[in-house]
């Protein structure tokens, strides 16, 4: 099966954030005996992240998308992937529960009262809102979830929640792949030869 990967964000075109997803993904495959096939960089623009969405649904592949999961208003990925899916987005229930349960342990932790009708917090249940028909996955760093549909995976862009998201899927999901693409490597080295030749 071939692994492919998208990372979606300006910061990352623009050479205002380096990108780490990509060496850290190809480590964690290789770590399983699997390799990457393909990566693509994808600016916050809704008609070019939807095509490339688009493309990691029909394409049958296993897809890894960091990025652009969030509420604030750069982010774009939830509803690409609703549109290039042609289905509705919805608060995907354990989503929510999860997104709830992180705030009433944030209000306990600043010792405030939970107030989930607060206009800020019901802004953040937007981060539970997947196309229909999508699972979950889970966030060990802040449970706010990430979400999959098929073999196409989305996980935040923040490398201390996604990678630990990556390794979740890749053993919870893809068992059954590890080993498959182990390389080896072999060199002649020819002595009085031009590396060209």
């Amino acid at each position: 099966m071939n692994i492919g990967l998208i990372i979606i964000g300006d910061e990352i075109l623009s050479g205002k954030r380096q990108d780490k997803h990509l060496a850290k993904v190809i480590e964690l495959l290789a770590a399983r005996g699997l390799a990457l096939s393909w990566a693509r960089y994808v600016g916050d623009d809704r008609p070019r992240i939807t095509q490339a969405l688009r493309d990691a649904f029909t394409g049958g592949e296993l897809v890894l998308s960091c990025g652009g999961i969030g509420a604030t208003p750069d982010d774009h990925t939830r509803q690409c992937a609703a549109a290039a899916l042609g289905v509705p987005l919805e608060l995907h229930p354990q989503a929510r529960a999860l997104i709830l349960e992180r705030m009433r342990d944030v209000a306990a932790e600043q010792g405030h009262a939970f107030e989930p009708d607060r206009a800020d917090n019901l802004h953040r249940l937007n981060m539970g809102v997947f196309p229909r028909g999508a699972s979950i996955v889970p966030n060990p760093y802040n449970k706010i979830p990430g979400f999959s549909v098929g073999d196409v995976h989305f996980f935040p862009g923040f490398p201390v929640m996604a990678w630990p998201m990556i390794e979740w899927v890749l053993d919870r999901r893809y068992a059954h792949l590890h080993g498959a693409a182990r390389a080896r490597e072999r060199s002649v080295i020819v002595f009085g030869a031009m590396e060209a030749t």
